[in-house]
């Protein structure tokens, strides 16, 4: 683990998610509507399943702060789960007299059948309640305190739905995205035409029962030039990002920059041209003060296809993260499975599911990319409290001007 650092705890249904978030500098301003707004944007989407109906997600602050600020000691946090009313009986921590009647049919693609095997259950609930990607809501609280930390750097993040199914956008340059126009989109996808196009997809898989898969992208402006490293393997911000995105449930492909489509160019076509140019990058969108830092670079890369990070370390171009989200392994119409009791064939387990998760996974991927560039930069930067950590990456910019 690095500098920031967090746990989750909590089950699907049971009474609340729990986070403890380490490493974060003191005097950061915090409040708990800076969390709850990324937790209300982590619950919409088209294709979202009842259970976003029950939930009214929002974090409680319990340690960490005082009068708004951070207080340099650990940050804890919680967000009650209201269905959990509906299940005391099958989450019950205390004892019962009569238990709950086992879950033994597992779903393919989940983690049902290696989790029960793995840890010795006989019933496959235990696994299926910490599976569940209930447990990003914590991960996303998490990553609204790496992205308050991050906007007093300068750092933005956004993301978007690029694929939902069979229905793709062309690729086009993050920075020229109307945010907007995603944000006000039902599928977080910026081309009218297309969004409706994905919704009918929804909307067809749901009436067969099925759901469906798709691609988020990710995109991180204002990163300074210099996090992670090339000198090893650990220490490489893309290797980190790529670890971060991939713990997100159901995401089985990451690709950075032109990603999987660079294996397919020649070298002359594949890599970013530097030309010379002189520019002045402002902080956090705006033109420096009186005693900050003013980054005067002479060069510039012409494209960006290494999508912002180069030997393992950011180049101070927009990061670009794509990551392909599989289909839920919950369906209505459940695919065959066995029974773990009998060994005989059967139906797997259905409880109810969202049809499709995309456009929600590309607001939990804003939170991990968030995680990892806050971590990376308090390596970096250091400090114990933000006016120290400021004044640190304000000197650097001076530094490599």
């Amino acid at each position: 683990m690095g500098q920031f650092r967090f746990l989750t705890g909590g089950e699907s249904h049971g009474k609340e998610l729990v986070a403890i978030v380490e490493g974060m500098v003191a005097d950061l301003p915090l409040e708990e509507r800076h969390i709850n707004k990324e937790l209300r944007r982590r619950q919409q989407g088209y294709g979202r399943g009842p259970r976003m109906k029950i939930e009214d997600d929002k974090a409680e602050i319990i340690a960490g702060v005082r009068y708004g600020l951070t207080i340099g000691s650990p940050i804890a946090l919680f967000i009650t789960n209201l269905d959990w009313q509906n299940w005391q009986e099958e989450m019950s921590i205390s004892p019962v007299e009569k238990e709950a009647e086992s879950v033994t049919c597992p779903r393919p693609g989940h983690a049902d059948l290696a989790g029960v095997i793995k840890y010795g259950f006989q019933d496959i609930r235990p696994v299926l309640e910490r599976a569940s990607a209930r447990e990003t809501a914590a991960r996303v609280a998490v990553g609204a305190i790496a992205r308050r930390f991050l906007e007093e750097l300068g750092t933005v993040i956004h993301s978007q739905t690029v694929a939902i199914g069979p229905h793709h956008s062309e690729r086009s340059e993050a920075s020229c995205v109307d945010w907007r126009k995603v944000e006000a989109s039902p599928v977080r996808c910026v081309n009218a035409k297309l969004e409706k196009a994905m919704m009918a997809a929804i909307d067809e898989a749901k009436a067969h029962g099925d759901t469906l898969g798709g691609v988020f992208e990710v995109m991180a402006a204002g990163v300074p030039i210099g996090l992670g490293s090339h000198v090893s393997w650990d220490r490489r911000l893309d290797g980190k990002i790529a670890r971060a995105m991939m713990s997100i449930n159901a995401v089985k492909g990451v690709e950075i920059g032109a990603g999987f489509a660079l294996a397919g160019f020649r070298g002359s076509q594949a890599h970013d041209v530097i030309e010379p140019l002189t520019r002045t990058l402002s902080l956090e969108g705006r033109e420096p003060g009186e005693g900050e830092a003013k980054q005067s670079l002479p060069w510039r890369h012409v494209t960006n296809r290494a999508g912002g990070i180069e030997g393992g370390i950011s180049n101070g171009e927009d990061i670009l993260v794509r990551a392909a989200v599989k289909p839920i392994a919950t369906l209505v119409s459940p695919l065959p499975s066995i029974d773990l009791r009998t060994g005989k064939a059967t139906k797997a387990h259905y409880e109810r599911s969202d049809v499709c998760v995309v456009p929600a996974a590309g607001v939990i991927g804003e939170a991990m990319l968030a995680i990892v560039l806050a971590d990376a930069c308090l390596e970096k930067f250091g400090g114990d409290n933000l006016k120290e950590t400021l004044a640190n990456y304000h000197n650097y910019l001076r530094n490599i001007s």
